[in-house]
């Protein structure tokens, strides 16, 4: 049935996301909510309590225990697990991702928050993509630790000292809060795992934090960022002030020093990168003002001369009272999300909107190892108090008092149990696969987007278009490119029509193959070139068979089906094609 309800479309399953959506169901009375619907688009069905991220790398913290599900949290809001497409703020409409079936959704609105964060920017630095590790949602921290037990299992089994060496390096890129309680987490983890294997001693290993400015956590005073340089060179971190990454690849990174530009290669097999970050590539297409890739709101949280688009969080440029730019930290967007909901209240009711008013009430950091950095209402604090401060203040505010209590058992067993050193293989579905199929099931329908291409190993297919079949394919044949080539919809249906085997290359896959591997996208121009012949053979087929006019004599060819029309070859999805 058509929603004829008002629409409040949140995206982004952050901090600044998610409580929007708690406020909205709040705020808005049952009788209101019967007219109004809240959406909070989030591509897991979850919100990530990052601040204790780096706990998790060192398994001081459990992996479940730093989420919280977000349909529990925002009762009162629809949740939709899908990535943003598109964002048509003319239209009015946001386009989502396909589902569990092959369909794009496409969602109007009449309010839209955008809370998308920020994306880690890999394209600065050479090799960064393919071989950093990013460190900011649940699956880097996860992989990370995975990576780190690897790298010592690795090192354990292998002869050759400086493969040892380069095993046993870690890189962490990034001197703010978040490089400094990576690399502080893994340093604890190490130091205590290695005393379970034979080969490795502390001796061995080598931590390196690179930090571009002239010091670690430049959010912080001088005295405490100073306090804290101290105690991880103490604990073995080597910092390396005034150099950043200039390349990287599997085997090393290429460290740059600011002041000399000269570079040093270090061997390392695992690097995790901090920064820099970027604005989400939706955003910057967004024909809405920007400042530094974040979208320029006013002290409402709606952006000028857009009604009824409101952006907060990180990906947002939001000035304060005292005339700063909002900074991108969770205590900020956790108060613009407040001000946000109650402004889209405020705008439904007719009444006097609010403007956001907060300005910070500290900074936290740890350190690792019952030690941490504050700065609160003025105050400064080092060492064991500032640790006890730093998680009193987080456990109170994780989301719902069963987290806490989690959490609270977490940080008590971990004082007197030995950390979990055990590898978790996770197995994730490769870019190319191979695909079962029973007779008669539908691979796609027509209409469907394009996100795969097949290539027929064993049994048969058939090609149908409004109703009709048009083909037979066998081993050796693929089908679907077209869709991936033309970027139009699957203009045919393809269905099973024996016991199918085939091999699946992804979207993604295949669209690096054709722009890299050499003669693959000739071949691809052959598949269209014979399938345009094919349509001409066709269309003269059917002009020789076609019955003659009674009144003239001539023959009257029936039009050939439209996926099968020279005009539209490039778009048809099947082509009889033999790769070998």
């Amino acid at each position: 049935m058509p929603n004829t309800k008002k629409r409040v479309l949140i995206l982004g399953g952050g901090f600044g996301g998610v409580y929007v959506a708690v406020h909205l169901g709040k705020l808005f009375t049952k009788k209101e909510l019967e007219e109004i619907e809240i959406v909070l688009i989030n591509r897991e069905n979850y919100i990530v309590f990052q601040p204790l991220l780096p706990e998790v790398i060192s398994g001081s913290v459990e992996l479940n225990h730093v989420i919280a599900p977000i349909r529990r949290m925002a009762p009162k809001a629809l949740l939709y697990t899908r990535d943003v497409e598109s964002v048509d703020p003319v239209a009015r409409t946001v386009t989502l991702s396909p589902g569990n079936r092959p369909v794009p959704l496409t969602l109007p609105y009449d309010h839209l928050v955008i809370a998308m964060g920020t994306c880690l920017d890999d394209s600065k630095i050479p090799g960064m993509r393919e071989h950093a590790s990013p460190f900011k949602y649940l699956g880097d921290a996860l992989y990370i630790r995975n990576q780190i037990v690897r790298a010592l299992e690795e090192a354990e089994a292998e002869p050759d000292p400086e493969i040892r060496r380069r095993l046993l390096t870690f890189v962490v890129a990034g001197g703010g809060f978040s490089g400094v309680e990576c690399i502080a987490e893994m340093n604890d983890f190490l130091r205590e795992a290695v005393g379970a294997y034979h080969n490795i001693c502390e001796g061995d290993l080598r931590l390196i934090l690179l930090q571009r400015g002239e010091r670690i956590l430049p959010e912080l005073t001088e005295t405490l960022a100073e306090f804290a340089h101290k105690l991880l060179v103490k604990r073995g971190v080597e910092i390396r002030l005034g150099a950043s990454l200039k390349a990287m690849s599997a085997d090393a990174v290429i460290v740059e020093d600011k002041a000399t530009r000269q570079t040093e290669t270090i061997p390392a097999a695992t690097t995790v990168a901090t920064v820099p970050a970027g604005p989400h590539r939706l955003l910057t297409a967004l024909p809405l003002a920007q400042d530094k890739g974040r979208i320029v709101v006013n002290q409402q949280t709606e952006a000028p001369g857009w009604p009824g688009v409101w952006a907060i969080g990180d990906c947002a440029a939001i000035q304060q009272v005292d005339g700063q730019t909002s900074p991108p930290t969770a205590q900020h967007a956790l108060r613009q999300a407040k001000t946000c909901a109650e402004n889209i209240v405020a705008s439904y009711r007719g009444t006097p909107k609010k403007i956001f008013g907060f300005t910070g009430l500290g900074k936290l950091g740890s350190l690792g190892r019952r030690s941490a950095v504050a700065e609160i209402f003025g105050f400064r604090l080092k060492g064991l108090i500032a640790w006890v401060l730093w998680r009193g203040v987080y456990v109170t505010k994780f989301p719902g008092l069963g987290g806490q209590i989690r959490l609270l058992a977490d940080w008590i067993l971990d004082v007197f149990l030995p950390r979990d050193i055990t590898q978790l293989r996770l197995f994730h579905k490769d870019g190319v696969h191979r695909e079962h199929f029973e007779t008669g099931e539908t691979i796609f329908q027509e209409g469907d987007f394009g996100d795969k291409v097949y290539f027929v190993v064993r049994g048969e297919v058939t090609v149908q278009h409004d109703g009709a079949t048009l083909a037979t394919l066998r081993a050796g044949e693929v089908f679907g490119e077209a869709a991936l080539i033309s970027q139009h919809p699957r203009n045919a249906t393809i269905r099973a029509a024996t016991a199918l085997d085939a091999v699946a290359v992804s979207r993604t896959a295949f669209q690096q193959l054709l722009g890299c591997l050499p003669g693959l996208s000739g071949a691809m121009q052959e598949i269209m070139s014979a399938r345009m012949e094919r349509c001409v053979d066709l269309d003269e087929e059917m002009s020789s068979l076609a019955p003659r006019n009674n009144l003239t004599g001539s023959a009257t060819p029936p039009a050939a089906p439209s996926a099968l029309r020279p005009e539209n070859a490039m778009d048809a999805e099947a082509s009889p094609h033999n790769p070998h």
